[in-house]
């Protein structure tokens, strides 16, 4: 709408210009075209503030670089762009502070310990702001005084065109100063915000009344009208093209800068007045119907990421109260607490009421759990390091006995130190992975060292047990032959047989039950005793020993006796073996007669012994026999 059409058209002198209510009394044939709406441009915060969040800032120096912009460039600081700015630098600013303190705990810090360390940075942001803060003081009070002055400039053009509205004669002759007051007017841009609607339509009122009093030609007027008609009409393409604008935050702004330009073009002819404005504000309410809807779907969008974010609360929540038993369990959940934070940085912002209250929920929930994970290391490392001691003492007894040689003995110790090792926990990785090492080495270097041994002798064992079956092979043979020179080799067999060292331990009771077997049957064969044999032969050998003088008597003796006395402690030992044995079933019967037959040949053995002891102490005991002196030959024999 253009102008405002009064009733009475009858001039009107030294009147006042009307105020606010008196122009809400002034009949109206059609609504005023600036509304509230349209006049404040400020009057929408909230799209400001969504066109600047456009802009994603990566760290808190591109940030303060902004920031140093406005502070020390031209451009009048922007309030939507300022709070932005402070929510993008501490929302980067408490996410670098939350990484430092996971890494203080990480590390095994303490809590409670824990110190915030003064940031540089925003000890910058804060000054720059500041200067932010005075340019924007200094800037509002001079957009202040220029709006004071813009008011009183407006005022006087009202004036001025309310003196030339007083007569249709004074009306031709001021139309050329009328023009020249409509651009003044335009060129007046912003006055006090609570006294734009009544300036406003106090000059719409006498702007029209100046029209209705001009008596212009009607080709003047037609081309007056059209000329504006025209222009108008290419605003409302304008506004109209606006529905196709994918941004509907640039789509709204533009359709204000429209506004001001209709509401500056002159008045179209009185019959197109109402279709032209009722196109344009179609126009505009399709544009503010899609801003309206842009905003119903943030809020939807925000509304969405509360729930989002609720969940992975519960979901952390959850996790921090969770009962946890090893480091494994502990690392798995943090991987999981990761996972779930970078999920949360992936959502946009919450309703601005919840947006702080909901990420400072999670912000406790995620402490909470790390908090309880730092105390959790605290404690293990205590057991590890005493795990550690346990096994260093377990080493050190290993290393005092990897030199030994008593292989059956040592090998037993060996085992029950790794049995033992097994049984303390763990210690940390590096730690423990050494200690391992070393405890192995020594275990290895015994065990190698024995089997070295233990093949060298298993060789052997297997060469003694060739030969005793040799042994055994020609004492076979002597079945078949004579008594006579059986008895003379039998006893030497013997001898060599028994002279033959161990044999493989699984094989030693079977190759002596063989040849036990056969020394039997050759007693039956024979009815010989091969100790007594023994003995005799070695009665004839004294005589030699007693030419060598008593001391060989004497360690032969020695030798006896000592063979005498192991042999006595060995049947001791059966004896003692028998009270244990279980004659119940068929093997232990079988087990029985055995050890019964090894304790009577080695009372045997023992007779024999004690036989040749005998004879040594006899030998000993014999007089002196000296040789005689020939005897003197006889006078008979001299003579001879």
């Amino acid at each position: 709408m253009d102008s405002l059409e009064v009733k009475d058209q009858a001039p009107i002198v030294n009147e006042e210009p009307l105020t606010e209510a008196q122009v809400e009394e002034a009949p109206v044939v059609e609504k005023n075209e600036e509304s509230a709406e349209v006049i404040a441009a400020d009057t929408a915060p909230v799209e400001e503030e969504a066109e600047s969040a456009k802009v994603v800032y990566e760290s808190k120096a591109d940030v303060i670089n902004r920031v140093k912009e406005i502070a020390h460039g031209e451009e009048v600081p922007q309030k939507a762009e300022i709070d932005y700015l402070k929510t993008a630098f501490y929302k980067l600013h408490l996410a670098e502070r939350e990484a430092q303190y996971k890494e203080f705990i990480a590390g095994g810090g303490d809590p409670e310990k824990y110190e915030v360390t003064p940031s540089e940075d925003e000890e910058i942001f804060k000054a720059e702001m500041g200067l932010i803060r005075e340019k924007r003081a200094i800037a509002f009070q001079e957009q202040e005084k220029e709006k004071k002055e813009n008011y009183e400039k407006k005022l006087e053009i009202i004036e001025k065109i309310k003196a030339m509205a007083v007569s249709p004669e004074e009306a031709n002759k001021s139309y050329k100063q009328f023009k020249d007051l409509q651009q003044q007017w335009k060129e007046i841009k912003a006055v006090p915000a609570d006294k734009a609607n009544v300036l406003w339509r106090n000059y719409q009122l006498y702007v029209e009344q100046f029209y209705d009093l001009l008596k212009l030609n009607n080709e003047a007027r037609e081309y007056d009208f059209k000329k504006n008609l025209e222009l108008k009409t290419k605003l409302c393409e304008a506004a109209e093209r606006l529905a196709d604008e994918p941004d509907a935050i640039s789509a709204f702004h533009q359709l204000q800068k429209l506004h001001q330009e209709f509401r500056e073009i002159g008045p179209v002819a009185k019959d197109l007045r109402e279709s032209v404005w009722e196109r344009f504000k179609a126009a505009s309410t399709i544009v503010n119907k899609r801003h309206q809807a842009h905003f119903d779907e943030l809020k939807g969008q925000e509304e969405e990421n509360l729930q989002k974010k609720t969940a992975l609360c519960e979901k952390v929540e959850e996790i921090a109260k969770a009962e946890v038993k090893n480091s494994s369990e502990w690392e798995k959940l943090t991987k999981e607490i990761i996972e779930i934070q970078t999920e949360w940085k992936t959502i946009g912002f919450a309703p601005q009421k919840m947006n702080v209250k909901i990420f400072e929920r999670f912000r406790a929930a995620c402490d909470e759990f790390f908090t309880r994970k730092a105390d959790f290391f605290k404690n293990i490392k205590e057991i590890f390091a005493a795990n550690a001691e346990k096994k260093r003492a377990l080493i050190a007894k290993a290393n005092e006995l990897k030199e030994s040689t008593d292989w059956k003995k040592t090998s037993d110790k060996f085992v029950q130190l790794q049995k033992e090792w097994k049984e303390i926990g763990m210690t940390q990785k590096k730690v423990g992975d050494a200690l391992w090492a070393e405890f192995l080495g020594a275990c290895n270097y015994f065990f190698e060292k024995r089997n070295s041994s233990t093949t060298n002798q298993y060789k052997e064992e297997r060469e003694n047990l060739q030969k005793k079956k040799g042994v055994i092979a020609q004492l076979k043979e002597l079945l078949e032959k004579s008594s006579d020179e059986a008895e003379a080799l039998v006893g030497k067999l013997s001898e060599e047989f028994n002279a033959i060292g161990h044999v493989p331990f699984k094989e030693k009771d079977k190759i002596y039950t063989e040849y036990r077997e056969t020394i039997d049957a050759l007693r039956k064969k024979l009815n010989i005793s091969f100790n007594k044999k023994n003995v005799e032969d070695f009665k004839n050998n004294l005589k030699k020993l007693a030419k060598e003088g008593e001391d060989s008597l004497l360690s032969e003796r020695a030798r006896l006796m000592r063979q005498y006395e192991n042999l006595k402690s060995e049947i001791q030992t059966y004896e003692n073996n028998l009270g244990f044995l279980n004659a119940s079933s068929k093997k232990g019967n079988s087990l029985i007669d055995e050890v019964n037959k090894k304790i009577d040949k080695l009372k045997d053995d023992v007779q024999a012994i004690y036989n040749k002891v005998k004879a040594i102490d006899e030998e000993r005991n014999k007089p002196e026999v000296k040789e005689e002196e020939p005897a003197a030959e006889s006078a008979e024999q001299a003579e001879a």
